[in-house]
């Protein structure tokens, strides 16, 4: 069974950036499609973005498409996602997740936080 942890969050002014990094242990990741999810409060949880096992397809949602961008390092058993241009509608606790033939491992989630 995969651990997923994930880090970078924070408190950011509109209009700033952040990293997020997702590292996995206890399984390789290589071999399969990952993605985040971010849930804001009193909603429901939301796909943001996903990539390819080998990183050469990524899509991302409506929302965050030209802003945010999702990367991922084999070598280092890790996703990341650049989010920039954030806007306080972005406030959420973001979630990155590994899928097999669907959405089967999650983190515990980190806070991302956007102040006007």
């Amino acid at each position: 069974q995969v651990q997923l942890v994930e880090s970078g969050g924070g408190l950011v002014q509109a209009g700033g950036s952040l990293r997020l990094s997702c590292a996995a242990s206890g399984r390789t990741i290589s071999t399969y499609g990952m993605g985040w999810f971010r849930q804001a409060p009193g909603k429901e949880r939301e796909f943001v973005s996903a990539i390819s096992w080998n990183g050469a397809a990524t899509r991302y949602a409506d929302s965050v498409r030209g802003r945010f961008t999702m990367s991922r390092d084999n070598t280092k058993n890790t996703v990341y996602l650049q989010m920039n241009s954030l806007k306080p509608e972005d406030t959420a606790v973001y979630y990155c997740a590994l899928r097999q033939t669907e959405w089967t491992d999650w983190g515990q989630g980190t806070q991302v936080t956007v102040s006007s």
